[in-house]
């Protein structure tokens, strides 16, 4: 009798996770890949829950799913919603600490489908114009389990999640770290030029921050 409740939820949750996928718009090979549910069924769950209910028509995407990592990268837009993304996946567990390879990757269940949903529902509820879809979301969390173009990092001033390219030179900063320093530093080329401050005042944005000098190696002193 225990086998036949354990299989009873089970099933039920499969299916509770489609109907959650399918209302966040996700593609119908995304939905199969998440709860091993054939295309027939997702089609008849579809047409039996969701074509004949009170609730606002849910488009049906086809297609390949997005692939372009540059996505997230593109605006300063995207860059926020893509930190908070990544912010609400550490919460929810959905992403450690570390990076992982794709031989190490964490295979789809339900109760990391269930919290994907989760991690989205809340973003679009934060985001006063979500950006990324359902779809998106997805591959973020896939690329940065596999963290081989993207990582999660921290902005050098504030301290706040980041996604950055992984090969970046450049010191990560999160969007409102950004634009007060590109603003510094249009403000100081203005009184540079005008002539009403000094070179020094000028360099100040390329001394490390504090939490730079602190992970940087101590240079031995020279012996005597």
């Amino acid at each position: 009798m225990r086998i036949h409740d354990d299989r009873y939820h089970r099933e039920r949750l499969r299916f509770h996770v489609a109907l959650r996928f399918i209302r966040l718009e996700a593609r119908t090979h995304t939905i199969r890949y998440w709860t091993g549910l054939t295309d027939d069924r997702i089609r008849k769950l579809y047409r039996s829950y969701l074509v004949d209910s009170k609730e606002r028509p849910v488009p049906r995407h086809r297609g390949k799913s997005p692939q372009r990592v540059a996505t997230f990268l593109r605006s300063a837009q995207l860059r926020e919603q893509t930190a908070l993304l990544a912010s609400l996946y550490r919460l929810l567990g959905l992403l450690s600490g570390g990076p992982t390879t794709t031989a190490t990757a964490l295979p789809p269940t339900l109760r990391r489908a269930e919290q994907l949903c989760q991690a989205y529902e809340v973003y679009r509820s934060l985001a006063a114009e979500p950006a990324l879809s359902f779809e998106h979301a997805i591959f973020l969390l896939n690329a940065l389990t596999r963290a081989d173009e993207l990582v999660c990092s921290a902005c050098r001033d504030c301290s706040a999640v980041v996604v950055i390219d992984r090969w970046s030179l450049r010191a990560a900063r999160c969007s409102l770290c950004a634009s007060e320093a590109a603003a510094t530093a249009a403000d100081r080329t203005r009184r540079l030029a005008a002539g009403q401050g000094g070179l020094q005042d000028f360099l100040a944005d390329e001394r490390p921050s504090e939490c730079e000098r602190g992970s940087r190696p101590a240079v031995p002193a020279a012996a005597h």
